[in-house]
């Protein structure tokens, strides 16, 4: 029943590649997927005076990758996620960062912005990593518990005392010794995930990663 409806659902809705949006089964075209190595970064850092242990960035916040983000995160195109889902998990190096940890956990947003949005477009990602990875998808772990302004508005200076409180562990048995990945949107100046990074280790988190799709 199922397979039918996705075959009924594929006919009325095909599926398009999200960065030219042409028609494509595989969410992203063998055109764009040759025109976006030229924004690849790909490379795994080691990060030092943190909370987490280590970042990998996949693509530079430019053109392209940017346009297609700010359509995924503020333009109500949800079905981006499995483009950029998709990316992962076709990327030899990304998967062998993901086989590293045990769980995943999206950067939550706020009910308020929940509500506005419609959708938190890290935990998509997450969720559709988790089907095929050995990963769990612990998005009820973090919390975000005040709405704050978003990062983007701010200033450098302004963003570390923006984000400071805003998050809270609930479930924590599920974090302790666990090597945990984090995963965003978008990198800028990291307060964001260091301070997600910050409870979690607070809670007995092992080691903490953080994959983001952008560095700005």
């Amino acid at each position: 029943m199922n397979k039918t409806l996705n075959n009924i659902l594929n006919l009325i809705y095909p599926p398009v590649c999200g960065f030219c949006n042409q028609i494509c089964k595989e969410s992203l075209c063998k055109k764009c997927k040759i025109k976006i190595k030229e924004y690849e970064i790909n490379s795994i850092r080691q990060s030092k005076n943190t909370y987490y242990d280590e970042l990998l960035c996949i693509f530079k916040y430019e053109n392209i990758i940017r346009d297609t983000l700010i359509k995924y995160k503020f333009q109500n195109k949800a079905y981006l996620y499995k483009t950029f889902s998709k990316i992962i998990l076709k990327n030899e190096k990304i998967c062998g960062f993901l086989k590293k940890y045990d769980i995943i956990i999206p950067v939550p947003i706020s009910k308020k912005r929940k509500i506005q949005r419609g959708y938190n477009q890290s935990y998509l990602i997450a969720k559709e990593i988790t089907k095929y990875k050995v990963l769990k998808n612990e998005c009820n772990c973090l919390i975000k518990q005040k709405d704050t302004i978003e990062q983007s508005k701010l200033g450098k200076n302004e963003r570390k005392t923006n984000i400071q409180g805003a998050y809270k562990i609930i479930n924590k048995e599920k974090i302790i010794s666990k090597n945990v990945l984090i995963i965003d949107d978008i990198y800028t100046t990291g307060n964001t995930v260091n301070e997600c990074a910050k409870e979690l280790k607070k809670a007995g988190a092992k080691r903490i990663g953080v994959l983001a799709i952008a560095k700005d």
